[in-house]
């Protein structure tokens, strides 16, 4: 994101200036009604557009959110851009996460997800290892090179070959292989397990008579 220094407003240029005369009373209110009116300037009128916008709709990233501050051992860069704290997940488990992937080169966003739940080695590595630096709550922007994701193949017409990859991430939740396994076979039993019927209560003075041998 770029930020531009605001122009000088023409009633800002003259307050700067030192004050060199004294103004009667006669042309007091001239002078106030001429800045006044260059205190609000008309804004240009607004006129409609002809561009056809292309489907689908692929936001672009700009180049100071393409980059990261830091790097791994392994060449991951990372910043963090909200840390957590607390335990992390391991590559057999399960996260739930928010997240936008685009092209380091162009900013052209590719695939993007919310509450996406998967295994994290059940993507490619320098994602799998950007998600084993988050807690839950955090997120992170990890610049992968294109050894750590989809190499000299690419993937797709929005992946060219040898593509370094940039991802936003937000570790919502994760659970281990075990909990999921767990969760897994408690729905399972409660989907197979038919609802008991209530035993239907004895009529009024049947002792149970008929019942008995």
């Amino acid at each position: 994101m770029s930020f531009t220094r605001r122009a000088l407003t023409p009633l800002a240029a003259i307050l700067a200036l030192p004050l060199l005369s004294v103004q009667s009373p006669a042309s007091a209110a001239p002078v106030r009604a001429a800045r006044a009116s260059a205190a609000k300037p008309v804004a240009a009128p607004v006129r409609a557009s002809n561009e056809i916008i292309p489907l689908p709709l692929t936001p672009v990233l700009p180049a100071s959110q393409r980059l990261c501050q830091a790097a791994t051992a392994t060449g991951l860069g990372y910043t963090q851009l909200r840390p957590a704290t607390g335990a992390k997940p391991a590559e057999s488990d399960y996260v739930l996460v928010n997240y936008i992937g685009y092209l380091a080169s162009t900013g052209a966003v590719f695939d993007q997800g919310t509450q996406a739940a998967f295994q994290v080695g059940g993507v490619i590595p320098g994602f799998a290892q950007g998600l084993q630096m988050l807690s839950r709550g955090g997120i992170a922007r990890f610049c992968i090179p294109a050894a750590m994701g989809y190499g000299s193949q690419g993937a797709g017409a929005q992946i060219p070959p040898n593509a370094d990859l940039v991802f936003q991430v937000e570790l919502i939740d994760y659970k281990t292989a075990a909990e999921i396994d767990a969760m897994r076979k408690a729905n399972e039993a409660a989907t197979a397990a038919p609802a008991a019927a209530p035993a239907a209560a004895p009529a009024s003075g049947d002792t149970g008579a008929a019942a008995r041998p």
